[in-house]
């Protein structure tokens, strides 16, 4: 499987789009491009699975490495394992959704869906990379799309929303940087393989390690550098706001865990209290901010600092079992708050309006959209039957098995989080789909079209997938899961 392929594909999309000559054209060019991705997710997903069965049990499979720039040890080197593959998939799948919600779009064609395909590219290239300098570089190529994205086809302050995304990013990706650099000063190389066998100084890990873990945390909401989040959502067109939410945001937990824990577990040991009072913070902050807003867009994205705080949750207790659940959570999320954005365009598209006292009785008129806003919702309060409830139950039963009482408080405290989130978005649930028609105007508005329909069945086989087999995901992500654990038992932990 030659994984530059993934890479390789969306930017050849890309700059098909810019050939296209009209936005027809434009369109099956994105929607065929996208369909290919998705294609080679699935091909992955299987050719990985097959050797795994064979008894391969490297820890990276399908690795290649040729050097980029030599006098400074950096190299363009790629390999996947369970993780970096259920991200791919997460992604495959959000693209797809996003270039078909998107079919309406009539402004600047061209160019929105070329943005939207070169993010993908940036995307992909971040989960395969075994390179720190190159999974770097495709960090901060996955920054600049989004600024454009919502600055031109966003609504609302969409100026001061695309700014205020772009510098926090621009600052995360600083601190990153800052962070890379220091691993580089003391072992001589970007390579995670060989940086994950030798392990730096105690010194270097204390001091480098929150640039790192922050960095990648103001990407993943991490509690108080998430003000980006509401803001970007809000004024950022539907597909861009499925791409921050399903993707970007992942790109930030991955961080966390692959670098940031994986390279410096003393580090992670030692800031371990901090990070478990932070994700804490967030779970229970986001789930009380979100009770107190009316836009339907404010809803999904301040429940989204509330979700990712349970992946900070997962990855902060260094136990198997809840590392596994912050894996399932971020592809959980993923798939869930790209739906539920989704679904939060087609009505808008439809009423103008994301106001939640200005709906009502939706559920008839559009029986589809409501269906999934419904299932988007369910999944996000944690219904058995649907992803979320998998990877929470797997955060919280991981979380528990760390003894520490302070930490057990914590696991406690985000369990009472559920409650909270059923009271909003049952609430939302209800004032918008149920009761009567309140605005007379809408009773004149269409259902989902095929395209519409088609993202949200994607997105939705994904969430009931995970949901009523969880021990695919799980069984994908154990071996991943056992490096890093192999990695914090060398260190004494």
């Amino acid at each position: 499987m030659n994984l530059s392929l993934l890479i390789i594909v969306p930017v050849f999309v890309s700059l098909a789009i810019l050939l296209c000559r009209d936005a027809k054209q434009v369109r099956v060019v994105a929607l065929l491009g996208a369909a290919v991705q998705l294609g080679l997710a699935l091909a992955l997903f299987f050719a990985y699975r097959a050797e795994r069965e064979a008894g391969n049990t490297a820890q990276m499979l399908f690795m290649y490495k040729t050097p980029w720039f030599a006098p400074l040890h950096i190299n363009y080197s790629v390999g996947v394992d369970g993780i970096s593959v259920a991200m791919i998939m997460l992604t495959a799948s959000v693209v797809l959704a996003g270039v078909l919600v998107s079919w309406s779009v009539d402004t600047l064609t061209k160019e929105f869906f070329f943005l939207l395909l070169l993010l993908s590219s940036g995307a992909y290239g971040f989960f395969i990379s075994l390179d720190l300098f190159t999974l770097f570089f495709f960090l901060e190529l996955a920054v600049i799309p989004k600024y454009l994205l919502i600055g031109i086809w966003g609504s609302g302050n969409k100026e001061y929303s695309a700014t205020k995304l772009a510098l926090m990013l621009m600052g995360g990706s600083a601190l990153v940087f800052v962070g890379i650099l220091g691993i580089y000063f003391e072992a001589g190389t970007f390579d995670i393989i060989e940086l994950s066998q030798n392990q730096l100084s105690v010194a270097t890990q204390h001091f480098f390690f929150p640039f790192l873990f922050i960095g990648f945390g103001i990407f993943g909401a991490l509690f108080p550098f998430h003000t980006w989040v509401p803001d970007g959502h809000s004024s950022a067109p539907t597909a861009a706001s499925m791409f921050l939410a399903g993707i970007s945001m992942k790109l930030g937990g991955y961080g966390c865990l692959r670098v940031a824990t994986y390279l410096m577990p003393q580090a992670a040991h030692e800031y371990q209290g901090i990070i478990i009072l932070l994700a804490a913070i967030a779970i229970l902050y986001g789930s009380f901010a979100t009770m107190m807003q009316t836009d339907l867009k404010y809803i999904n994205a301040y429940s989204s600092v509330s979700h990712c705080g349970f992946v900070l949750l997962g990855i902060g207790m260094l136990t198997k079992t809840a590392i596994t659940g912050a894996v399932m959570q971020m592809v959980s999320h993923g798939l869930m708050t790209a739906l539920f954005f989704a679904a939060i365009g087609m009505l808008y598209n439809r009423t103008h309006t994301r106001a939640v006292e200005k709906m009502g009785g939706l559920l008839k008129i559009t029986p589809f959209i409501g269906t999934v806003f419904f299932i988007a919702g369910l999944c996000s309060l944690g219904l058995p039957g649907f992803s979320g409830f998998a990877a929470e139950m797997t955060v919280f039963m991981g979380s528990w098995q760390n003894n520490d009482m302070w930490y057990r408080l914590a696991t406690i405290a985000a369990c009472a989080s559920i409650v909270v989130t059923a009271v909003y978005i049952l609430r939302a649930l209800g004032k918008v789909m149920m009761g009567p028609l309140l605005d007379e105007h809408h009773a004149d508005i269409t259902d989902a079209g095929w395209n519409e329909k088609l993202a949200a069945i994607i997105l939705i086989a994904g969430v009931v997938l995970v949901g009523v087999a969880p021990l695919l995901l799980q069984h994908l992500i154990s071996p991943a899961a056992d490096s890093i654990m192999h990695n914090i038992a060398k260190a004494g932990f």
